[in-house]
Parts: C-alpha cells; sequence; structure tokens
C-alpha cells in the first residue's frame, strides 16, 4: 500500500482516479489546485505524487520544478492532454519521472503507478550511478572511473532511462517508446546499435557487462555496486 497524492482540477476525473487508486490499495490525498498541492507537499510525506499539467493558481510542472528546487525526491507522474516530444521534454527537464498522455486507460495508469513505486529513492535526482559510471544529468556530464566520456545525446537519453530504472528489463518496443518517442528513428535496429556502442563505451575489458541482454525481456542495467 502506498500514500499517493493526486493532483487534477478535473473533480470528476480525479474521483474516478482515486476510486481505481484506492481498489488498487492505495491511500489517495486528493488536492485540485497547484497552491493546495505545493501545501500539502510542504507539510507531508508521499510515496508517489500524480500531477495534473494544468491546474488553477500553479501549474502542476511548476509544482514540480519547486518540489524538486526544495530537495523533493519522490517520484512525479505528470498527467497532462500535452503530447508533443517538446512538451515530454519540458516536462522531463523539470523533473518529472513519468509521463502519461491524456486520455489513457486506467490500466496504463495502474502499471505506470506500480512501475514508479518499484523505484528505490537513490535513482531520483540529477546524478545517477551504476558501478564505475556516474552520470550528472544537470551538466550532461558522464564520467567512468572519474574520467569524462563522450556520448552521443540518445546514447546519453538510453544510458539515463537505464540508471533511472536499474534491475528492471524493458523490450525493444518499451525502450523506443520511452527512450524515441515517436521519433522516425525508433527502430530496433538502431537501438540494437545504439545497445552496443553503449557497451563498447561503458564496459572495462574483461569486466562484467552493466547492461545485459535478458532472453525473451529485453534489455537490462545491472547496477553494480
Amino acid at each position: 500500500m502506498a500514500k499517493i497524492l493526486l493532483a487534477e482540477d478535473d473533480k470528476e476525473l480525479a474521483e474516478v482516479l482515486t476510486f481505481a487508486l484506492e481498489k488498487a490499495g492505495h491511500m489517495v490525498q486528493q488536492v485540485h489546485d497547484g497552491r493546495e498541492c505545493s501545501l500539502y507537499l510542504s507539510s507531508c510525506k508521499y510515496d508517489l505524487i500524480i500531477l495534473d499539467w494544468m491546474m488553477p493558481h500553479l501549474s502542476g510542472l511548476d509544482v514540480c520544478r519547486n518540489y524538486r528546487k526544495d530537495g523533493g525526491k519522490t517520484p512525479i507522474l505528470m498527467l497532462t492532454a500535452k503530447s508533443t516530444i517538446e512538451d515530454r521534454e519540458t516536462g522531463l527537464d523539470g523533473g518529472v519521472d513519468d509521463y502519461l498522455v491524456k486520455p489513457f486507460d486506467q490500466r496504463e495508469l495502474s502499471a505506470r503507478v506500480r512501475a514508479l513505486l518499484r523505484r528505490p529513492d537513490a535513482i531520483v535526482g540529477n546524478v545517477l550511478k551504476a558501478g564505475h559510471i556516474v552520470m550528472d544529468t544537470v551538466s550532461c556530464e558522464v564520467l567512468q572511473n572519474g574520467e569524462a566520456l563522450h556520448l552521443r545525446p540518445k546514447e546519453f537519453s538510453l544510458l539515463e532511462f537505464l540508471l533511472r530504472h536499474p534491475n528492471q528489463a524493458f523490450s525493444t518496443e518499451a525502450l523506443l517508446q520511452r527512450v524515441w518517442l515517436d521519433d522516425s528513428a525508433a527502430t530496433p535496429s538502431n537501438l540494437k546499435t545504439h545497445i552496443k556502442m553503449l557497451r563498447k563505451k561503458l564496459d572495462t575489458t574483461g569486466g562484467e557487462s552493466l547492461i545485459k541482454t535478458i532472453r525473451g525481456r529485453g534489455y537490462m542495467l545491472s547496477n553494480i555496486q
């Protein structure tokens, strides 16, 4: 059971989502504007925050940015009708952990909630680590054993996604949807090429590869410490 803060100004939709989340065994605190949401975040701790982008008084994106600026690390799922790549980039760069475009199926919402709740606190933030790799998502710098590592933009995005979901296997289709979005270059062969190039840059001679191929499931980053 998780404690969830749901901020949605459409009260009818909020009731539907609250019912679904409570049916799944979660406790839900429902609010309807950004200012009220920020007040709750300043005084209570939650396991997950679900934000509508467009809310009265303060947008969900501003709530998220302020929360992250103040050191908040709870996973955030953004709900919005905004669907362009630019909108998604803005949300993710603002500190959102996942993004769900309206209208959506409640089963997808439930799946996203389960995935976010499985994530440990250590991977929410600007500095991500696994083995000999350290990534700073603000400066866009990747260090390998303390030395700067050059990655192409899509290699960086793919590595960041895997670092934020360690020890979780993702199919080719799931990675293309989450990293490439609707990019015309989102093909299985392109993903395979990027995985190969990342391994070449990340793995040390004779060492265990950080990115593993899980037969029948896809790819997984093993968070070796």
